[in-house]
């Protein structure tokens, strides 16, 4: 079983979700954490890496001794990752890659008519695979200045392990690393807050879900805090809220620290583990 943990907006308490889930969890399970521009699950789980795996993505090279300068690639890249300047009596042709920008989608290459393209790789961001006791962990790590997260949360997600209930710590937002984060989930538990910016975002989020046909239910943090609104559109929409946590300091101190909440206090192992029986029952009718 795959399990993603996500959220419509940042802050919301995922990370702290999807680290006290897999930690409670009785069996063998393993955490993905697939945040990769921001990871932070590691600061919580304490693993032991034993393995750092480079992360390439193929981008085109330009063979300009075969190039006539076409400009058949700049026209088949929908990304404009692709500037062929046309060669003159004046000028030179040359064409410019503009690799931020590629998507490696192989399209110039297949299409080339002077075979002109061939493919090179280039490093993206790092994988690290360790163990935090008995739970398996991996994350990515996207390089400074890269853009293309999403090429790097596919490869983190090559490590999902079948034998084991897998926990996935998503991006926040909506927009395309949480779509590689969670597709092909079973279940997916967004994270939101009772404010107006926490029913929003989790109202964008659902509507994904919605999309994929993935099963969710929702946990409200701090929810003695702001108003019923976000209650009220679960109930209106037969979302089932999994658990509720409270605004508690208790909580917020461990956090601070590191420490998972279900480390100090066994109540709430019980409610995460409760949870997790929860999904089960969800998923097994929605089979």
């Amino acid at each position: 079983m795959i399990i993603s943990v996500a959220s419509g907006k940042g802050g919301t308490g995922k990370t702290t979700v999807a680290t006290n889930l897999a930690l409670s969890i009785h069996g063998a399970v393993q955490l993905l954490d697939c945040d990769v521009e921001e990871p932070n699950a590691h600061l919580f789980m304490n693993p032991v890496m034993k393995r750092k795996i480079k992360a390439n993505v193929p981008i085109p090279k330009i063979d300009e001794s075969k190039c006539t300068y076409c400009g058949l690639c700049q026209k088949v890249c929908v990304y404009n990752a692709i500037a062929v300047i046309q060669k003159s009596e004046d000028i030179n042709g040359s064409v410019l890659i503009f690799d931020h920008l590629c998507h490696s989608c192989g399209a110039c290459m297949l299409l080339c008519p002077e075979n002109a393209i061939s493919e090179i790789d280039k490093e993206i961001g790092i994988i690290e695979v360790g163990d935090c006791g008995d739970i398996q962990f991996v994350h990515g790590k996207l390089n400074i200045g890269e853009i293309a997260s999403p090429n790097l949360i596919r490869q983190v997600k090559e490590y999902i392990n079948p034998a084991r209930i897998t926990i996935i710590d998503a991006p926040p937002g909506t927009s395309c690393p949480v779509i590689a984060s969670v597709n092909g989930s079973d279940f997916c538990i967004l994270v939101t807050e009772p404010t107006p910016f926490g029913l929003n975002d989790l109202t964008l989020a659902v509507e994904v879900l919605n999309k994929l046909s993935i099963p969710l239910g929702v946990v409200i943090n701090r929810s003695d805090i702001g108003d019923e609104k976000v209650s009220l559109f679960c109930k209106e929409n037969n979302i089932p809220i999994l658990m509720q946590i409270p605004f508690d300091r208790q909580v917020a101190s461990l956090y601070s620290k590191g420490i998972p909440i279900v480390k100090k206090n066994r109540d709430y192992a019980k409610k995460f583990q409760d949870m997790f029986d929860q999904i089960k029952d969800i998923c097994k009718n929605v089979d």
